[in-house]
């Protein structure tokens, strides 16, 4: 049976599937942002004969989907082929709460289970329909729990964006699979089919971790975690204005990523609790792992949650943020400014919210609206360092 079909140039064959019915809700929605591209198309059309098989048999359970954005190639299994027990990862809550809500809509929520990237995920699995990332780490771990843990001859049905994918790509996948082969391109997308899990390839060694010695902190990342175990700069920055921060008992560490300023800031001040909170599953597990490999770990809570979500309104003294300027791979200010109303909503009255932000960006009125008073307490040739104060 041939899984991989050669669309060329012609629309693929997925058809039984409105994609245009998916929403981004409650991630950002733009009109230049979407909830489906062509790669979710191709993956669905080059896995068509697998899918299709698996329909047919009682063992309809054993599909795995990684990197899904909002839905489109978990529903679109569903829809097309009616399968069910279909077991999805997407790092992104606010992509795992999209799902949700397109699948209600479309009368899909008995087909899918939403599940960590963890050997659960992969267990047996003879299907997996994977949205490539754009971080060979990222690439790596998910490839390495495939392979350990997927069926013997677990056929991998991946894609990605042309311009995102580069050879370095084949080079991480062929360490854990035999054969690695690239489809032809179609609206700009390519797939990958990979087969053949390598029995002697080496155990995964994520979370990795890396001793910083300027914070004198051991920093911990799992493979979707933004700079790895790297500092960033403009974390850097914000992380010399501790000693100006409000005095109080806890502190949020609102887009942890690694955990870098929530144990930055346990440890400057012994009597301090942290909220280490993301909508990354990967950015969640490296924080709590950080805590851990600091001894931090009593003290910093690492929680996912969707721009502070889960948090009662008027509860927080001291909001720490570095925010993100790219959604997915679109450069968007619109994730900034979500997150800023939302420490805003969370923040009582004379609370503080501390961000750094590039320079170009230039925040300050937009925190000033909708937080409050805002002073830029530091520049450098790179980036801004604000304090806003709660009305």
């Amino acid at each position: 049976m041939n899984g991989m079909q050669h669309p060329g140039h012609s629309r693929p064959a997925a058809d039984g599937f409105d994609f245009s019915a998916l929403r981004r809700f409650p991630d950002v929605e733009a009109a230049n942002l979407f909830a489906h591209d062509a790669t979710d198309e191709l993956i669905l059309t080059g896995a068509g004969g697998f899918l299709a098989a698996l329909a047919a048999t009682p063992d309809a359970g054993s599909v795995a989907v990684v990197g899904d954005r909002y839905g489109a190639l978990a529903l679109g299994a569903a829809a097309i082929h009616g399968l069910t027990g279909l077991r999805v990862h997407q790092d992104a809550l606010s992509g795992e709460l999209a799902l949700a809500a397109n699948a209600k809509r479309l009368g899909l929520s008995h087909s899918y289970r939403s599940l960590p990237l963890t050997a659960e995920l992969f267990a047996g699995t003879t299907v997996v329909l994977w949205q490539l990332p754009r971080s060979l780490d990222e690439l790596e771990e998910t490839a390495a729990l495939i392979r350990a843990h997927g069926a013997p001859g677990v056929q991998v049905v991946a894609g990605g964006r042309v311009k995102h994918m580069a050879l370095a790509m084949n080079t991480v996948l062929a360490r854990h699979f035999q054969d690695v082969v690239p489809g032809r391109a179609w609206r700009k997308s390519r797939l990958l089919r990979v087969v053949g899990p390598r029995q002697e390839a080496p155990a995964s060694d994520f979370p990795r971790q890396e001793f910083n010695d300027a914070l004198g902190l051991w920093l911990c990342a799992h493979g979707a975690t933004f700079g790895g175990t790297k500092l960033d700069l403009g974390t850097r920055f914000l992380l010399e204005f501790i000693p100006e921060m409000r005095s109080t008992a806890a502190a949020i560490d609102l887009g942890c990523g690694n955990g870098t300023i929530a144990a930055a800031l346990a440890k400057a001040r012994p009597g301090l609790r942290v909220c280490a909170t993301d909508q990354s599953a990967s950015a969640v597990a490296s924080a709590a792992a950080t805590a851990e490999a600091n001894g931090l770990g009593d003290r910093i809570a690492a929680v996912r949650d969707d721009a502070l979500a889960g948090f009662p309104m008027a509860s927080a003294e001291l909001v720490v943020l570095n925010p993100p300027f790219h959604v997915g791979a679109s450069v968007h200010a619109g994730i900034a400014l979500k997150l800023f109303d939302a420490a805003s909503r969370v923040l009582a009255p004379g609370g503080e919210l501390w961000t750094v932000y590039n320079r170009h960006l230039d925040y300050r009125p937009q925190l000033e609206e909708r937080v409050g008073p805002t002073q830029v307490m530091g520049r450098n040739p790179k980036f801004s360092v604000a304090r806003s104060t709660k009305n």
